[in-house]
């Protein structure tokens, strides 16, 4: 078992293995067989060109900012925008500005093809509005039309929990991460974590029965 997020020592960071936990994974004899991976022609123009973003706009950079760093190093001229209806306005600044800087954009929305919740089983009760017609957010069409339209990198915009996780799993482009979904805090999930010791104890921590 890996606990990396209990770990206070950080010999990663440091090199110095000296005191590394004994489940520490820089402990294992993998370091090779995953270093292979790096220099894959697939995977290499992605490594070395997010190194440096990291370093040349480390604290200077927005998010949307080193995206379009990133594609320009890495040579991506089609990108790809797969975002929720809900921040459909967003959708539109964000594509606005990466045609301004070069970009060839194709977006695609959650509710593609309106497919009605009732075609994956989904009864009017477990509707977010029962008694309507509510399409299903379609993450698999999503990464379909943008595979059609042989986008380099796709951005997720807002996309649900687990929609995500299907557009990742079919996009054959590789994917970036712009804003994630949270309704509750206007898109900033961290503050939940930030506040977890505190107003959302309760809810983060439940007491143990």
């Amino acid at each position: 078992m890996y606990s990396c997020a209990q770990c206070v020592i950080h010999s990663c960071r440091t090199g110095d293995m000296s005191k590394a936990p004994k489940n520490c994974p820089c402990l294992e004899n993998d370091k090779d067989e995953i270093l292979k991976k790096y220099f894959m022609e697939e995977n290499f123009k992605l490594t070395y060109n997010s190194a440096l973003v990291e370093s040349e706009g480390y604290c200077k950079l927005t998010r949307i900012e080193e995206i379009m760093d990133f594609s320009k190093k890495c040579g991506f001229k089609n990108l790809g925008i797969s975002f929720c209806i809900g921040l459909s306005q967003e959708a539109k600044i964000v594509a606005e500005i990466l045609t301004a800087n070069g970009f060839e954009v194709n977006s695609v929305i959650c509710k593609n093809c309106s497919i009605p919740k009732e075609e994956i089983n989904i009864k009017e009760n477990e509707k977010v509005r029962p008694n309507t017609y509510e399409p299903m957010c379609n993450p698999i069409g999503q990464a379909f039309f943008l595979n059609k339209a042989k986008t380099d990198l796709n951005i997720i915009l807002g996309l649900c929990v687990g929609h995500d996780s299907l557009f990742i799993k079919y996009s054959e482009a590789p994917v970036t991460v712009l804003a994630v979904k949270d309704r509750v805090l206007g898109h900033n999930p961290l503050a939940a974590i930030y506040l977890s010791k505190g107003y959302y104890r309760n809810k983060l921590f439940p007491e143990k029965t």
